[in-house]
């Protein structure tokens, strides 16, 4: 999913973040978004994901404004994970039994989501239980499970071990090469931003830039 931003603006009250942003993530790549504390990196996530729309200026999907179809083609994963107070499978398989799939396809796509996190001893434990990064990859693959178009990711590895890091770096970067998916994320690791990106934004708050 191709996602672009013309003219885009947004204030808090008096206090200006951002103005006339243009700004196009391109589909199928890995955009990295990086900048100061306070340049408006969550803002402007939020915008994209349609959480915030008290804003200024235009932002298309695939040269659509947002819509019903296309916000359920989107996910986002916060810095904090917000799991359901429910098991781990129930947590992965959510957004499945969201969209109605069938029962073998949910079934079918969990199992083979928490083989792939190697976490099949804490299937049926809480999630919200878990530890800082068990949690985050737990909200990675519910986040992907249903295979969206377009991944939005506020620090999801922030603060976690370096092995958790690497796997979700990993998962990250198959799924996006895999299937074509577009992810854009916001990150204060100049190495992961490298490493893992294919294009790098910087901004500046009310002054933006995108450098390659």
């Amino acid at each position: 999913m191709e996602v672009r931003l013309e003219q885009v603006s947004k204030r808090y009250g008096q206090k200006l973040v951002f103005e006339n942003l243009n700004e196009t993530f391109e589909s199928g790549k890995i955009t990295g978004l990086v900048g100061d504390n306070g340049a408006g990196k969550s803002t402007l996530l939020r915008l994209i994901a349609g959480l915030d729309t008290d804003y200024t200026g235009h932002i298309y999907y695939n040269g659509q404004p947002l819509s019903k179809p296309l916000y359920q083609q989107m996910t986002m994963v916060f810095q904090t994970p917000y799991l359901l107070k429910r098991s781990v499978y129930d947590n992965i398989a959510y957004p499945l039994q969201l969209r109605h799939r069938p029962s073998a396809e949910i079934k079918q796509k969990t199992d083979a989501m928490i083989a792939r996190l190697g976490i099949e001893k804490l299937a049926k434990q809480y999630a919200h239980k878990l530890s800082g990064g068990e949690s985050q990859k737990v909200a990675l693959a519910r986040a992907l499970i249903f295979e969206p178009e377009l991944v939005l990711l506020d620090e999801p590895m922030s603060g976690i071990d370096a092995a958790s890091v690497s796997f979700m770096e990993q998962m990250i970067q198959e799924y996006a090469r895999e299937y074509r998916k577009t992810v854009i994320m916001i990150t204060h690791n100049a190495r992961q931003a490298e490493e893992l990106c294919d294009r790098i934004v910087h901004l500046h708050g009310a002054s933006t830039g995108g450098v390659c």
